[in-house]
This record gives structure tokens, C-alpha cells and sequence, in this order.
């Protein structure tokens, strides 16, 4: 399926998943992919180590800051030191059912007060030059979808946001844990596909329970873009079809194996830099996918990468384990 420029694909942020390493290693497998940073609070950008939380290699790029907050100066101050890195895209999020986001005001608890999120991404707005998103779910716990969604994307698009992300999922955040709200609630992606229809003007991505690049092709026929979260992340092979699949380009490596090889100087810097072996190597469990040696490989990673003092010489020897896989073909 060719697709034209407006169109996009992309890879969802993940709490405490989608680092710095994590997105390096997903560049080399897409280079149309956007990929977007974990949900970072407003707090900790502005009053943390930023050079640890937002720093990003320059090979990420096209990446997006996504950002948890409910205060529209905080939001906008998070914004600019986000933009100032060089991030491509702000997000906001206002879909994580957790807990921890729910107590600190912010995340899906905020589809209940869409006036508030409209004024934070108007702050954003005038804070940056960048483009300003929202992710959000269809609606949460007894709230009407149709009404909900609607009113909520009406509101942020009239403050400028360039865009919405919908989590096609209702959230529920009183009688289902993170984990349940995830898979639970039922998917609607017609809603979904409605929100798109009423609003043909403004781009809007798809996300929740997509599992591989056809599915994502199919939805593309609907709206302007779609997201994959927990797949692209256990099943990291999915991605070197994205670039063929959905825009008709090569992959950025033809295998697995050449990726792992392309990303082995960066690796090695890191180390050299202090990091442990498996911060970064916790990301490659899902690499391999029904080629022989690939459970091994798996093996191999956990009993060593996590030893003191782990070296580049872990992965290498746990590569060669794997026999070599078909290469991804080069054009839709």
C-alpha cells in the first residue's frame, strides 16, 4: 500500500520501555517510523537531569517528547526545554490509566476536563514551533464515547493542536488496573474512524490492539495515521517491514542481524560511557522471530547480559546463535 506524505506510522511511548537505547534500536529498523519518547512529568523535566531524561541520540529523529502534566504553565515551560533539545513533536497524554498519573492530576483522568487540557496545549502552542499533540482514549469509566472523544478533540484542536493520537479504548480508572485497561475495555475503532469523518481536517492517528504492519495498512484507510505499542516493543522484527510495507521504501537493513551489526558502535560507546550491557540489550528479547536459534539467543542475553562488567562480546557471542533470517523484502 503506497501512502502519501500525510500519513504516519508510528511507535508508541511506553512507561520505563521506549528509552533512549530502546529508540536507537528501533531507528535502525525504520527510518519512517515516528518514534516517541516514555511519558515524562512536567516536574521532572523541569526540575530533574535533563541531560539523562531527554537527551536522544541524533540518529532518532523524526522523535516526539511526550509529556504528563495538567498545569498549563508547567506544560508550556516542559514544551520549550523539550523543543530546545530538538524534539520534533510535543505530546501530551491524556490517556495513561495508572495510578501514579492519576494521583499527580494528569493522564487519562483528564478526559474529564477537556477545558483544562485545551488551555495546557494552548500554553504549549505559544511556547513552541514544533508541532503540539494530544493522546487520549475514547472516554473513561461512565462516560458516553461519542460525547466524550468529541468534545475533548473539539476542544484542543480550537487551542492549536496540530494532531490527536486516540488510544480507541475506553479507560477505565475506577475497578480495572493499568495492566486490564490495556486489554479489557473493548476496542471501537469505528469511533475512531467517526472522530475522522467529523473532523477530515485535522490528522488523526490510531492506537490500541494493533498487532502487526497489515492491520496497520488497513486502518490506514480510515485515518491519517497508526500506532503500535506493546508489538512493535516485544516484537521488535515487526518494524523492519514498516519502510517496504507502508511506503513502498527499503528497510533501513535488510535483517535483523545487519541492524544488530549497525548499531554495535553505539553499543560500544555506551559502555564506554558507563551503561550497563543489559540496559540496553533488555530491548533485543523479542529481535528474532521463528528462526532457529532464537530462543537461545533469548537465553543467552538473560544469563550474561546482566552479569558486572558485561561486555560487547555478550551480544556477539548470543547473535551468532541465531542462523541467519530471510531478508525483509525491499518494496511493497
Amino acid at each position: 500500500m503506497q501512502l502519501n506524505q500525510s500519513h504516519r506510522f508510528a511507535v508508541a511511548p511506553m512507561m520505563d520501555w521506549t528509552d533512549r537505547h530502546c529508540r536507537v534500536f528501533h531507528r535502525l529498523l525504520s527510518r519512517r517510523a515516528r518514534l516517541y519518547t516514555e511519558m515524562l512529568t512536567t516536574g521532572a523535566v523541569i526540575h530533574g537531569d535533563r541531560a539523562r531524561l531527554l537527551g536522544c541520540d541524533a540518529s532518532e529523529h523524526p522523535v516526539a517528547l511526550q509529556l504528563g502534566g495538567s498545569e498549563p504553565a508547567h506544560l508550556a515551560e516542559a514544551a520549550k526545554i523539550g523543543a530546545d533539545f530538538g524534539y520534533d513533536e510535543i505530546n501530551i497524554n491524556v490517556g495513561c490509566p495508572s495510578d501514579r498519573v492519576k494521583d499527580g492530576r494528569f493522564g487519562a483522568c483528564l478526559m474529564a476536563e477537556p477545558d483544562l487540557v485545551a488551555r495546557g496545549v494552548a500554553a504549549m502552542k505559544q511556547a513552541v514551533d514544533v508541532p503540539v499533540t494530544v493522546k487520549c482514549r475514547i472516554g473513561i469509566d461512565d462516560q458516553d464515547p461519542e460525547v466524550a472523544l468529541d468534545t475533548l478533540a473539539r476542544a484542543v484542536v480550537a487551542a492549536g493542536a496540530d494532531g490527536l493520537i486516540v488510544h480507541a479504548r475506553k479507560a477505565w480508572l475506577n475497578g480495572l488496573s493499568p495492566k486490564e485497561n490495556r486489554n479489557i475495555p473493548p476496542l471501537n475503532y469505528d469511533r475512531v474512524y467517526r472522530l475522522k469523518a467529523a473532523m477530515p481536517d485535522v490528522p488523526i492517528v490510531i492506537n490500541g490492539g494493533i498487532i502487526g504492519i497489515t492491520e496497520a495498512a488497513e486502518h490506514l484507510a480510515h485515518v491519517d495515521g497508526a500506532m503500535l505499542g506493546r508489538a512493535a516493543y516485544q516484537e521488535p522484527w515487526r518494524l523492519l517491514s514498516v519502510d517496504p510495507e507502508l511506503f513502498g521504501e527499503p528497510a533501513p537493513h535488510a535483517t535483523m542481524k545487519d541492524a544488530f551489526e549497525a548499531m554495535m558502535p553505539y553499543i560500544e560507546d555506551q559502555l564506554a560511557q558507563g551503561t550497563r550491557l543489559h540496559s540496553i540489550t533488555r530491548h533485543f528479547v523479542g529481535a528474532f522471530h521463528g528462526v532457529r536459534g532464537a530462543r537461545a539467543f533469548r537465553r543467552h542475553l538473560a544469563e550474561n547480559g546482566v552479569k558486572h562488567g558485561a561486555g560487547i562480546n555478550v551480544l556477539r557471542d548470543a547473535i551468532a546463535l541465531v542462523e541467519d533470517e530471510p531478508a525483509v523484502s525491499e518494496a511493497a
